[in-house]
């Protein structure tokens, strides 16, 4: 579906032998770290202080993300940067509908619940406004419909069932717990296997994971799960006075699940860029760049530990 074709008369030409996988920037990682911790304070009061505060803040992460993919794609697809302001906003509005739709029954602004608000939201965004503009336009953009509908995949999708996992129980304090328990064993996973990878690759990584992000290497990424999988796992080892060993696999899986897809999740949105020709996807937050660049993990690795999570309740 992405496909840049190079501008006539430019070439560019990266080498991994140009890369130095061993330096260590000291005041890169100074800046890396005060943005994580101001970011993970952000995240942590709107995780930990209720469900309102917890959908506000990934409904704005939600228009963040759609905002520099359209950027993104427009740069990679001109065609793509010639839809109506509209257009960009109603398939926002579309996706912000599906975060309301998976809230479930539990969640209500007076007598309506956030799941009809989004069910006929949906209706609207999704087929009617769709349908009248087309009539209207009288063209039909195949090609951008499928940008869309990847964004809508790759971003509404996933902080949708972000939201499910947190909203999915019962309001009462036990159901609580477990929403925010399982978003946080995914969140966590994902910052220590980022981390993690970071700095061992730092200091031991030689052999690049893939062209698409050069900096990658095996090293790197195999510590980086290694250690969010033990980590995770001694932290679900010392949560209770008794050992459940359940907990501690179930943890484990998660972290594994997460670590593992969280990476090709990196890749996915190196891709973007590179074919985009942009080094981030945006600047809010310095040293880690946008919206994407900061969420590229959790966005993919989000459907897959929702679909792990599930199955190990079942099971």
């Amino acid at each position: 579906m992405f496909n840049r074709v190079p501008k006539a008369g430019t070439k560019k030409i990266i080498t991994l032998k140009s890369v130095d996988f061993m330096a260590f920037n000291i005041s890169v990682f100074k800046t890396r770290t005060l943005t994580a911790l101001i970011f993970a304070a952000v995240m942590l009061t709107g995780l930990l202080w209720n469900f309102w505060s917890f959908f506000v803040l990934f409904s704005i992460i939600h228009f963040g993300c759609w905002v520099e993919y359209q950027q993104l794609v427009a740069k990679i697809d001109p065609g793509y940067a010639e839809m109506s302001t509209l257009q960009k906003y109603n398939v926002m509005l579309a996706g912000w509908c599906l975060m309301l739709f998976l809230t479930g029954p539990t969640y209500k602004i007076g007598d309506i619940t956030l799941s009809e608000i989004g069910y006929w939201g949906g209706l609207f965004f999704w087929f009617v406004l769709p349908v009248i503009e087309i009539l209207i336009s009288r063209r039909l953009h195949f090609k951008n419909m499928m940008h869309s509908f990847f964004g809508l995949l790759y971003i509404s999708l996933s902080w949708a069932l972000l939201v499910n996992l947190r909203s999915r129980f019962d309001s009462d304090f036990l159901g609580d717990f477990f929403g925010k328990m399982y978003v946080i064993i995914l969140v966590a996973s994902i910052w220590i296997n980022d981390t993690m990878a970071y700095i061992v690759g730092s200091f031991i990584g030689k052999t690049p994971l893939t062209k698409i992000s050069p900096k990658k290497t095996w090293e790197g990424t195999a510590g980086g799960i290694i250690l969010s999988i033990v980590v995770m796992g001694l932290i679900g080892y010392f949560s209770k006075k008794e050992v459940e060993w359940d907990l501690v696999v179930q943890i484990m899986i998660v972290a594994a699940v997460a670590s593992v897809v969280g990476t090709f999740g990196d890749i996915l949105e190196s891709k973007l860029k590179r074919l985009a020709d942009v080094k981030d996807s945006g600047h809010i937050m310095p040293g880690h760049g946008g919206f994407l660049d900061r969420f590229d993990s959790l966005l993919l690795a989000t459907p897959f530990v929702w679909v792990c999570i599930i199955l190990l309740i079942k099971s």
